[in-house]
């Protein structure tokens, strides 16, 4: 092998005969001096001049003492340089590339090629040799990038991969210098291109295959606690192809990256190299007709560990492109196994709705009373109903990765509702002796399913959400109907006396009888949760109200002067806060039903016509369902108000009606009160509300 004179080591000077043979062939002189001849001559004749004592010999002569010699006290360090063979031991792949390099120059003179054609001569022992030296640098580089993943990353093996990334760069410039030659200028020599790029990227391909492969068949490493979890051979392939991908590629985040160019985007390329792999098993996978636990941890793969726990890794972060790799699965292949998992799910939910169902019902025939907690009737229907329909909704999002997709769920407890509301209906009809507390039990059932409506407002969708929201509604009207209808009935005697002559004389308390006999009813619902109570006051505060002005408005008082109407009002004012009083301590939170006869009594106080008016537009900017019809009965209390004003008063109400409707948010109330027929305004205007001043037509 020839080396350039440049790079060939200084040969070390020998002794003389002279000197070797004033030794003599003394064996422990030789063997004292032996290992010291391999440092500096000078260095060992200083170190040993006053420790060794020569033996004497006959017929040796000693010789004259030289003058010592002046030794500097920090001699000069003298630079080895190594061939090219001993930078390959040591791993010095740069090192031993650029002597290639520069031999490569020297051989095919290429710093002297010019467009004149000049060509030089090359030996082609010399050429032959050059390539063998390419072949064998080339197998060193190889092998160091093959030996990434063999071992635990140390700073010997990452400078090694380090000096090989930083070679492949230098074996691709020199491709490049020569493919940009001039033309007329020599043939590059046949090793060139390289193309080490290209093959760097072809073997990090066959690396991350061989990994994956390897992944496949390596002994189950899995902790027992989640043996159970994967059961079959397909979970325990997946989850250790899973895991090596996220042991290699974060290792390359963490130590390979260093060690190359931010041009190689490797970071990029393994992660793209991976997806490849296990994007292409499973595929096969899921072609292959999985059973259903199969088919859900194939999913969770694709859908929420791969991406989250593996993409989205903070090391990672900033050194990948996600949008690049798409999906683990086709979209084709992904759809087919979603719909196998969400048809299995809403067949299990389906099946577990109906069986609590049933079983709730077997305790409503039975004739057994619910139970007790803290005191109140409890079902824990609702409960269980709606930790299933979380631990569903919990597991699809995890499964499919969509929170969309996920919602599909929620039809089932929309058909669950459906069927709750028709068992519960059923019973109630058939009174039996444990109905009231079987009620009072549901009634905390609905509550919850609706508080759980509400509260996922946002994230169910509008046709599900208004369709649960219709049942339960159906289901409190049922429930608390029970309970409100028998108090209705046993009160509408005392109702038909209010506004009758009795009522407006004071003679009987009518009001105080009607609130002494629904408390009395109260009496009876100790046993009922507070949130119920709460809703079961609100709707009986809301009838009684209805009940009120619909006898109000039923005309059969006149009051034909202001006195009379002045009278009307005061009571109509202490009624109001009797009521009020009345359900506000009870526990009822509809507040704004105690402006609803205040307002009402202002308009029978009133005797200027333009007052009417303007009270009569702000009860309707109040209570936008305030009907004509409604204000008609109203104002035919009054009898002394002619055709002309009632006319005005309408006119205006038609006029400023749609801009004082625009920001309410009451509910509805006057349309729960049904009104009689309106005033006549085409009769004379000396004929008073009463006997002749209604007509059949609105």
């Amino acid at each position: 092998m020839k080396f350039s004179v440049l790079h060939i080591l200084p040969r070390r000077q020998r002794k003389t005969k002279e000197e070797m043979g004033a030794v003599g062939h003394d064996p422990v002189a030789a063997t004292v001096l032996s290992p010291v001849m391999e440092g500096s001559a000078k260095t060992v004749h200083g170190r040993f001049r006053h420790k060794l004592k020569m033996p004497q010999i006959l017929g040796f002569v000693p010789r004259p003492r030289s003058p010592k010699p002046i030794v500097e006290s920090n001699p000069p360090q003298t630079e080895v340089v190594m061939d090219f063979m001993e930078n390959l031991k040591e791993n010095r792949l740069v090192e031993a590339c650029q002597q290639l390099l520069l031999r490569e120059d020297q051989l095919f003179g290429q710093e002297t090629m010019t467009v004149e054609g000049l060509v030089q001569v090359c030996n082609e022992d010399d050429k032959d040799t050059l390539q063998k030296d390419y072949e064998t640098l080339l197998l060193h580089l190889w092998m160091a990038v093959h030996t990434t993943f063999s071992s635990t990353p140390s700073g010997e093996h990452l400078e090694i991969l380090r000096s090989a990334v930083e070679t492949i760069t230098l074996l691709e410039e020199k491709d490049q210098q020569w493919e940009g030659r001039p033309e007329g200028s020599s043939e590059a020599p046949v090793w060139r291109p390289h193309q080490c790029r290209h093959t760097h990227d072809n073997l990090l391909e066959k690396m991350v295959d061989s990994q994956m492969r390897n992944a496949t068949v390596e002994e189950d490493n899995i902790s027992v606690s989640s043996v159970d979890n994967l059961s079959t051979s397909m979970k325990r392939e997946v989850c250790r192809m899973g895991k090596r991908l996220k042991e290699d590629v974060l290792r390359v985040a963490r130590d390979i990256r260093d060690c190359y160019p931010p041009d190689f985007d490797v970071c990029n390329l393994y992660v793209r190299l991976y997806h490849q792999k296990f994007s292409a098993r499973l595929t096969e996978l899921a072609r292959s007709g999985l059973d259903v636990d199969d088919c859900n941890y194939l999913l969770c793969w694709v859908n929420n560990y791969y991406p989250n726990d593996i993409l989205k890794h903070k090391d990672l972060e900033g050194h990948i492109n996600m949008e690049s790799l798409g999906t683990l699965l086709s979209e084709k292949d992904l759809t087919t196994l979603e719909e196998q998992y969400l048809l299995q799910k809403e067949s299990r939910v389906r099946t577990w709705f109906s069986k609590a169902l049933s079983k709730e019902e077997e305790g409503w025939l039975s004739g057994k009373s619910p139970e007790l907690i803290d005191g109140y009737c409890f079902c824990p229907l609702a409960i269980d109903i709606i930790q299933a329909v979380d631990g569903a909704m919990r597991e699809a999002r995890t499964i499919l990765g969509s929170e969309a997709k996920a919602q599909r769920i929620l039809c089932q407890l929309d058909s669950f509702l459906i069927s709750y509301k028709k068992s519960l209906e059923e019973f109630v009809k058939a009174r039996r002796e444990n109905t009231q507390a079987v009620v009072k039990a549901n009634l905390v059932n609905i509550e919850q399913f609706r508080d759980f409506i509400v509260r996922r407002e946002e994230s169910i969708p509008e046709e599900i959400r208004t369709s649960c929201m219709s049942t339960l509604a159906d289901l409190r009207d049922c429930g608390y109907g029970y309970f409100t209808g028998p108090i209705h009935e046993e009160l509408r005697v005392q109702y038909h006396r209010l506004w009758t002559q009795a009522w407006f004389t004071g003679g009987q308390m009518v009001l105080d009888e009607v609130l002494g006999t629904l408390d009395r009813h109260m009496q009876q619902f100790t046993d009922l949760k507070p949130i119920c109570v709460e809703e079961l006051l609100g709707r009986l505060h809301m009838e009684m109200m209805v009940e009120y002005v619909k006898r109000m408005m039923k005309r059969k008082m006149r009051l034909k002067d202001k006195e009379q109407q002045e009278t009307a009002a005061k009571l109509l004012a202490e009624d109001s806060s009797k009521l009020s009083t009345y359900f506000t301590e009870a526990g009822s939170k509809i507040c704004w039903l105690s402006e609803v006869l205040p307002k009402m009594a202002e308009v029978v106080r009133l005797q200027d016509p333009g007052s009417i008016q303007l009270e009569i537009v702000t009860l309707a900017r109040d209570f936008p369902d305030l009907s004509w019809r409604h204000i008609s009965a109203l104002l035919s209390l009054k009898a002394n108000l002619s055709i002309a004003d009632v006319r005005s008063i309408k006119e205006s109400l038609v006029e400023n009606r749609p801009t004082v409707t625009t920001c309410n948010t009451i509910p509805p109330f006057f349309s729960k009160v049904p009104a009689g027929r309106t005033w006549n305004m085409c009769r004379p205007a000396c004929i008073c509300y009463g006997r002749r001043g209604y007509s059949s037509q609105d």
